[in-house]
């Protein structure tokens, strides 16, 4: 029947040839009995190809004659075919893991799949359910949007629900080790960041300088050279296009992270800068960074997305009730509006930039010593304070008044013992962190231990206990509210469980030959893979899970042979290389030199950007004796060995360079004219250099004169190069390959665009929440929110009896030649007032409050809570305070 079957339905002919394939695959093979079972029933049923003679007839084959007239076909020709699809489908239509064929695959792995099948698939339960069950968890790439609730519980309902410690189990953590420790720094590093994608490493150290490394193979790729002082905090913007370094030569220096060429050299202090943030509030183009220093000012730099300019005159509030008041740390709420501040006179300040200005809103005057650590939480608008009294305290703001609550660290558990030791000693906060979530905050005390507190009752819950130093890094993981790092100067670095108060993993930075390393700060990287730490030997520790191979590539000690060498200032401290009399960041790819500035073999070389394709003679620094400033002279690296075609045709070089510049400057003349928009804001010779920024195609360009100083912008910096060797000057091509360079990359627009998103999100409710709350209770507002503490106003009617004196005047005062706007309080009482007002302290107390009565009773008190409010108002009109 079967055959009759086969005579009236022949198959087609790749269809028998298929079948002769099979048989002759496992004629060769262990299944020989089974081929010739095959066999009899191919030709039984006329299955195998057939035959065709020259009139066109159709002859049936026997297989063995088959096979003799097809000797080009061998045993494994059938194995051969399949082992050929599979790379030629993935060329076509990608599978979703490269480089992995089979025959059995399904979906984006099979090799049926078509165009249609790789598009994104519609999330099931079972998806779901495998997602979080199965292994790797992460999600398949040809899925779409997240799955909807339906689908969620669905796949609750296959297997139950897996929690996130379920998925991510704390012991993971023990898998993170050292991948690589680098010296690259003559002095102690206090200052370590990441970058916005988690690939930059940036160190700011003692050395005056800020260096740019590679996350993932430690590779030293830049460093910023400018300041005169020891670098005192780093901020990177929330674009991840600029890096702002304070310094203690009283100067903040702000750098293009693409290119590194300098954006702003900005002076409004006349003390160190003590910390910097860039303000997470996004309102159009309009941006603030804000610094504080130990001259005890708050300023608040204003910038333009667009054009990347900085305003030269800040917006400065001095915080000076005594002499000697220094600002010691600073915090931004999630959304950016508010922004608290602590410093040496107990007070902490609170600022809010949800009107047209910023403005302070209120002091707060419960701790009795410094503070000198303040953070913001990562998802709500408390903060919490830490001071050298001995307490930390977590603010909330409610019905116009920020409500705190007290967490003494002289709070024992039960099964604590006290020592003698301890019963002495007083207490200090010496660094506060938030978890992940804010459920938990966390103490470190001057007694070495970390205490874990309940963010929301003030339960003390766990002491971590470890160190044997005072600890001055305290780090959350960027997701997961377990996990906590801390370092401190006894060289310990712990990461903790901080929900179930364990050690999950401990690393002591011993160095061979100098014993421990005290850490300064550590920072984890946006994906939570790795974490960076600096300490007081000036090296750079990288940790991360996975492979350690790309980091044994780079030689122990990375410095460039022009980190150290002598800089010249201009009159608006712009610097130029004293011996190239260019711009650093002009200035030709340097050599890779060890701690003795003797340089790497030329496998090191290719590490350096702009080497990694050069030739070998090209990698050998020369040798030569160059005279100082002071007259010294040393042995140092003065040029490369180069045959380049601009040395051999120096008129053409000449020529070529002209072109370019003319070029350039009717370009520069272009891009003056359309770009007029913040011109009244910066006078004629007082233009910062700064590149345009456009989101939408990533044009970040620069002028290639940027750091040669403009004619009006020279003043005193001589632009002579015959006295540097041409290797190291940097040549018109050498400029034009400069703008193409990315020393950082960009955050990915899609991303950019759901943080900036989130941050706006969590701005409206915050300013939504102070403008709410404020209107509870008026009167309150009047006394607890002026920008003056009630403590400190025992005379309110002889200190300010005019509304010109009520907080003080607006006034334009200049500094070191830089005009900023400044709050500054006004005390109009004479010393016998002042002196009158100290001793009757209580009684003028009584009488506020007996005013308060009678005010709050009155038949007006709404017109008068009215008018109060409004008259705390203020706005800045040309230099002026103008009461509404």
């Amino acid at each position: 029947m079967a055959e009759h079957s086969a005579s009236r339905h022949p198959v087609p002919p790749i269809e028998s040839e298929l079948y002769f394939l099979i048989a002759r695959y496992l004629s060769a093979g262990p299944c020989r009995r089974a081929a010739q079972v095959l066999v009899q029933e191919l030709e039984q049923y006329q299955l195998l190809p057939k035959r065709l003679d020259w009139e066109g007839n159709e002859h049936d084959w026997k297989y063995e004659d088959l096979v003799l007239s097809n000797k080009h076909v061998a045993p494994d020709h059938l194995l051969q075919i399949c082992q050929r699809i599979g790379p030629i489908l993935d060329k076509e239509i990608p599978p979703c893991i490269s480089r992995v064929t089979s025959l059995l695959g399904a979906g984006r792995q099979s090799l049926l799949r078509t165009a249609k099948d790789c598009r994104a698939t519609v999330w099931k339960g079972s998806a779901f359910a495998a997602l979080h069950r199965g292994r790797p968890p992460e999600m398949p790439v040809n899925y779409g949007s997240p799955p909807n609730l339906v689908e969620v519980n669905r796949g609750k309902q296959l297997t139950g629900c897996a929690s996130f410690s379920m998925a991510f189990p704390g012991s993971m953590y023990q898998h993170i080790k050292m991948h690589r420790r680098i010296l690259g720094h003559l002095s102690a590093v206090y200052c370590v960041a990441f970058d916005r994608t988690g690939h930059r490493i940036f160190t700011g150290s003692d050395d005056c300088l800020v260096k740019i490394w590679s996350t993932h193979n430690g590779r030293l790729l830049a460093t910023l050279r400018g300041h005169s002082a020891e670098i005192s905090d780093m901020a990177v913007n929330y674009e991840n296009t600029m890096i702002a370094a304070g310094s203690c030569d009283k100067i903040i220096r702000v750098w293009c992270l693409r290119t590194c060429a300098p954006v702003a050299v900005l002076q409004g202090h006349t003390g160190s800068i003590t910390s910097l943030q860039f303000s997470p509030k996004a309102n159009g183009s309009e941006r603030y960074m804000v610094s504080t220093g130990a001259d005890g000012t708050v300023c608040f730099w204003q910038w333009d997305l667009d054009s990347m300019k900085f305003s030269n005159r800040p917006l400065k509030f001095t915080e000076k009730p005594r002499p000697g008041v220094q600002m010691l740390c600073s915090s931004f709420s999630v959304g950016g509006m508010f922004l608290a501040t602590g410093s040496t006179d107990h007070v902490i300040r609170m600022y809010f930039l949800g009107f047209e200005m910023p403005e302070k809103i209120a002091e707060l005057e419960s701790h009795t010593d410094k503070v000198d650590s303040i953070q913001f939480s990562n998802n709500g608008d408390r903060f919490l304070s830490g001071s050298r009294d001995g307490t930390a305290r977590i603010w909330k703001f409610e019905q116009p008044e920020w409500k705190s609550i007290l967490l003494d660290m002289a709070t024992r558990l039960s099964s604590d013992s006290c020592s003698e030791e301890e019963k002495f000693m007083k207490p200090k906060v010496t660094m506060i962190a938030w978890n992940r979530n804010d459920t938990l905050v966390v103490t470190a005390v001057n007694d070495h231990v970390l205490k874990v507190w309940n963010s929301h009752t003030g339960q003390l819950l766990h002491n971590l206990v470890g160190h044997t130093d005072e600890v001055f890094v305290l780090e959350t993981h960027p997701f997961d509210s377990r996990i906590m790092l801390s370092a401190g100067h006894d060289g310990n670095i712990f990461i903790w469980d901080i929900t179930k108060g364990i050690k999950t993993k401990h690393y002591f930075n011993m160095i061979e030959g100098q014993g421990h390393g005290a850490v300064f700060d550590c920072k984890f990287s946006s994906d939570g893979q790795h974490f960076a730490c600096t300490d007081s030997h000036g090296h750079l520790l990288i940790f991360g899970f996975g492979c350690s191979k790309p980091y044994e590539k780079i030689p122990d000690q990375m410095f460039f042979h022009t980190d150290y060498r002598p800089l010249i200032r201009d009159s608006n401290n712009y610097v130029l290389d004293e011996q190239t009399q260019q711009a650093p960041h002009l200035m030709p790819p340097p050599f890779l030199v060890d701690v003795d500035g003797n340089p790497h073999p030329t496998k090191y070389q290719r590490l350096v950007p702009g080497r990694e394709n050069s030739a070998d003679e090209h990698l050998v620094p020369q040798l030569g004796y160059v005279a100082t400033s002071d007259g010294e002279v040393i042995e140092q690296i003065i040029s490369q060995h180069t045959n380049d075609l601009d040395e051999q045709n120096p008129e053409a070089r000449v020529v070529l360079d002209g072109m370019i510049r003319q070029l350039q400057q009717q370009q520069d003349q272009r891009i003056g004219a359309n770009q007029d928009v913040f011109r009244n804001d910066f006078p004629e010779g007082e233009e910062t250099p700064r590149r345009g920024f456009r989101r939408l195609s990533l044009d970040v360009q620069s002028p290639p004169n940027i750091g040669l100083r403009r004619s009006g912008q020279v003043e005193g910096v001589r632009q002579m190069h015959q006295n540097a060797p041409r290797s190291q000057i940097a040549t018109e091509r050498d400029l034009q390959a400069w703008k193409r360079r990315v020393v950082v990359p960009e955050v990915p627009l899609s991303i950019f665009r759901k943080l900036e998103d989130y941050r706006i999100g969590k701005g409206e409710e915050e300013k939504n929440l102070y403008i709410t709350e404020r209107k509870k209770k008026p009167l309150q507002l009047t006394q607890k929110m002026v920008p003056v503490a009630r403590s400190r106003q025992r005379n309110f009617r002889s200190k300010y009896s005019g509304c010109e004196n009520n907080f003080g005047h607006l006034e334009s005062s200049s500094e070191e030649g830089n005009e900023s706007l400044s709050f500054t309080r006004q005390d109009t009482s004479t010393p016998d007032q002042s002196e009158d007002s100290g001793s009757s302290e209580e009684e003028e107390e009584e009488e506020w409050k007996s005013e308060e009565k009678s005010d709050s009773d009155s038949d007006n008190s709404s017109d008068s809570s009215a008018f109060l409010i409004s008259f705390f108002r203020f706005v800045v009109f040309d230099s002026r305070l103008i009461y509404l």
